[in-house]
């Protein structure tokens, strides 16, 4: 498959939502806001990073980040996802590059760090651990994970943007 990953354009919202709401449709943990989460992050000027993959013109996959507070002050650390692969072409690498992507480019731009919400097994691969340093309340200790880019980890609660909380 000849996959291109590059940045989001004004024309990719309606792709970026159908990826998303197709990608989540059939996940028991997910609370099919997801698509809704990405327009309001948008809408907020939030989307840190906004990746599309893109296959034939056609956009198969997305991930977002954004930044997230620490203890309630922004400290350069950012909220990785969602990650959204068309399920057809799941399990073939897409979600890894745009991973891989998202995260090369908070790097390049003086990120200090990552954190995600998701499955410790996929995630672990890419540099993640769970830290009992870094804390998102209501959430098993073991599916938030962290990921220091400048080799420092800060202490305590973490909140994504207001825009996680978006319900349509």
């Amino acid at each position: 498959m000849n996959l291109q990953i590059r940045h989001e354009t004004a024309n990719d919202s309606a792709a970026i939502e159908a990826v998303t709401i197709a990608a989540f449709a059939h996940a028991a943990y997910s609370s099919h806001t997801e698509q809704f989460i990405v327009a309001a992050l948008r809408r907020e000027g939030q989307l840190s990073v906004s990746l599309v993959a893109e296959s034939a013109g056609v956009v198969v996959g997305h991930v977002a980040a954004s930044p997230v507070t620490i203890n309630d002050a922004h400290v350069g650390w950012y909220g990785l996802g969602p990650v959204s692969v068309i399920p057809s072409l799941q399990g073939q690498g897409i979600g890894t590059q745009l991973v891989d992507s998202a995260l090369d480019l908070l790097r390049r731009h003086g990120a200090s760090g990552c954190v995600v919400l998701g499955e410790p097994a996929y995630y672990r691969r890419f540099g993640f651990e769970a830290t009992p340093s870094l804390v998102l309340p209501d959430v098993p200790a073991e599916y938030f994970q962290a990921l220091s880019f400048d080799g420092t980890l800060p202490q305590g609660m973490v909140a994504y943007h207001a825009a996680f909380s978006a319900q349509e």
